[in-house]
């Protein structure tokens, strides 16, 4: 009678088992069948924002919610067991199509998406700065700040901003800040003085790098043409060699600010600024905007020659002169009752 009854448990534990290892079979084949089924994500697919912080758990709970997500406590598990639980900030494309598995690696693999920005040769810091604040997914830090705020969170070396950041266009991820990407634009710019300085010509008008890149940003801003910019060069160091101002619009209108209003006259030329290089000797204080490589191999490698002057013809080139009698047939050929353009019509010291 005790066999009998021992035999009759041993008979249900088996059931009982087999019934557990069916109901588990079963189970594992419906969510392992889930895993890889498409979830609704529309035609044109997700882009999903994973902020700094976030773990793998607030983005299943987050599609959860959104009703795209039906099992998140088995998609963690999945992602626990095949080591995919660690996952990387930034903004990611869900294409149509994508399963649940796909999801976890997706966000582990970190594939997230790059933007880009770029920062255009000869505008000015604020430009930059505008140009960033507008750019998809920065983090804007700078626009709105105060000179002084913006120097404290850029953490530089530098006392005035303008001209250190090189003009190029940079790759990011969603939610990098605008003081990050400038930060690599000032590193790309130290790289280009770096390698540059001790190539420059011998008996160019610069004791510092600093000085070279404020002739560069000038130079940016006089010519569009880059076969001008070393004889716009030449023509700059020959004057700074001779003892004769720069005498170059764009020092002028950087100096005037916010009011200047697309033209520059008599007044403007009279009115002394820090920048106004018809009324100081010497270059600015600072560069006047963001030069590129071309404008600093300039500012290092003027082309030699004699000429001292030149005049915008206002189709982006200029016409150069040796002498000032050459120059004023020029400016009245070429500029007379047109100051409004903000390219330089040099003159006598």
């Amino acid at each position: 009678m005790v066999q009998l009854a021992v035999n009759l448990i041993k008979k249900c534990l088996l059931l009982g088992l087999l019934a557990l290892l069916v109901a588990g079979f079963g189970a594992y084949k419906y969510f392992n069948s889930w895993l890889h089924e498409p979830m609704v994500l529309g035609d044109e697919g997700l882009v999903y924002q994973l902020s700094w912080g976030s773990s793998l758990g607030s983005a299943v709970r987050d599609f959860q919610a959104r009703g795209l997500i039906e099992h998140p406590k088995v998609l963690l598990l999945y992602a626990r067991i095949t080591g995919q639980s660690h996952v990387r900030a930034g903004d990611y494309q869900l294409q149509p199509g994508t399963t649940p598995a796909q999801f976890v690696t997706i966000f582990h693999t970190g594939n997230v998406i790059e933007y880009s920005v770029a920062l255009i040769e000869g505008w000015t810091f604020a430009q930059a700065v505008n140009a960033l604040a507008q750019a998809p997914r920065v983090k804007s830090l700078l626009q709105g700040k105060t000179a002084a705020e913006q120097l404290a969170l850029l953490d530089l070396p530098i006392d005035h901003p303008e001209g250190w950041f090189f003009p190029d266009t940079y790759q990011y991820h969603g939610g990098d800040t605008d003081v990050a990407i400038l930060k690599r634009a000032y590193g790309q710019m130290q790289s280009h003085l770096e390698r540059l300085w001790p190539e420059r010509d011998p008996g160019l008008p610069y004791e510092t790098p600093y000085q070279a890149l404020v002739m560069a940003s000038v130079v940016e801003r006089e010519t569009g043409a880059s076969w001008e910019r070393r004889k716009i060069a030449g023509v700059f160091v020959r004057r700074l060699q001779r003892g004769m101002r720069l005498q170059t619009d764009p020092t002028v209108i950087y100096g005037m600010g916010e009011q200047y209003q697309g033209k520059i006259g008599r007044a403007d030329l009279r009115r002394d600024t820090p920048y106004n290089t018809y009324t100081r000797s010497g270059l600015p204080p600072t560069p006047i905007a963001l030069p590129g490589e071309g404008a600093l191999y300039a500012a290092l490698h003027p082309e030699p020659g004699s000429a001292l002057y030149f005049v915008a013809k206002g189709d982006g080139t200029h016409v150069f002169s040796d002498t000032l009698e050459a120059h004023n047939k020029a400016v009245r050929e070429y500029q007379l009752q047109r100051r409004g353009d903000y390219r330089s019509t040099l003159s006598a010291p």
